[in-house]
């Protein structure tokens, strides 16, 4: 839902899971998502109607239990329904990729990379992270991204800069030095999907 709002537009759904305003015809209401957030909370109520039913209870059978049927088969017809509408929604949405890139651009996430580039240069740590903290104010300052700089507005700060460091400061770069489990690395990011995958598919045998 956040994603498709105009301040992201990282996704885009597709007009049959989606309605326009009734009164801003500019806007693309994600009515799918929105009425499976609101079926969570339905989801939600009967989990705690059913565990204070349990909580009750102090030991065996009694007929307070005469109540734990309504909320799991209303807790299960509720996910049944929901599930199959959000997977279509999610086969049929577009990714806008171009505007996750755009928006990973602005938030200096490579500037650690700066700092350790000068870092692996001979610059003391606490040196490199004063200087890549005046690049990145000049960014903000010039509107440019750390990668935007020219080698010259670089070696104002620190002659230690190369040519190499746009190499270094190249987000796809940075992120492929995530490695680690749960880390972006494209790498790491297929693990994840296989091992849901796997998951979902041991499910489906069972």
């Amino acid at each position: 839902i956040l994603w498709c709002s105009w301040e992201f537009k990282f996704i885009e759904l597709d007009d049959a899971y989606a309605t326009g305003s009734s009164i801003m015809p500019q806007k693309k209401n994600p009515d799918v998502a929105e009425l499976v957030r609101g079926k969570t909370g339905r989801v939600y109520g009967d989990l705690m109607g059913l565990l204070t039913v349990m909580k009750g209870l102090p030991l065996a059978y009694n007929k307070d239990m005469q109540e734990d049927k309504e909320p799991v088969f209303d807790a299960l017809d509720t996910v049944e329904m929901c599930i199959p509408v959000f997977a279509a929604m999610l086969d049929t949405m577009t990714v806008r990729t171009d505007n996750m890139r755009a928006a990973a651009g602005k938030g200096f996430i490579n500037a650690t990379d700066c700092a350790d580039y000068l870092t692996k240069k001979g610059m003391p740590f606490r040196d490199a992270y004063t200087a890549t903290g005046r690049l990145v104010a000049e960014c903000t300052a010039k509107g440019k991204t750390l990668e935007e700089l020219t080698l010259a507005e670089l070696k104002e700060v620190s002659n230690l800069f190369g040519t190499d460091v746009y190499e270094a400061l190249k987000l796809e770069n940075c992120m492929a030095l995530r490695g680690s489990c749960g880390g972006p690395a494209v790498s790491e990011t297929r693990r994840q999907i296989e091992a849901v995958e796997a998951f979902v598919q041991s499910r489906e045998k069972e």
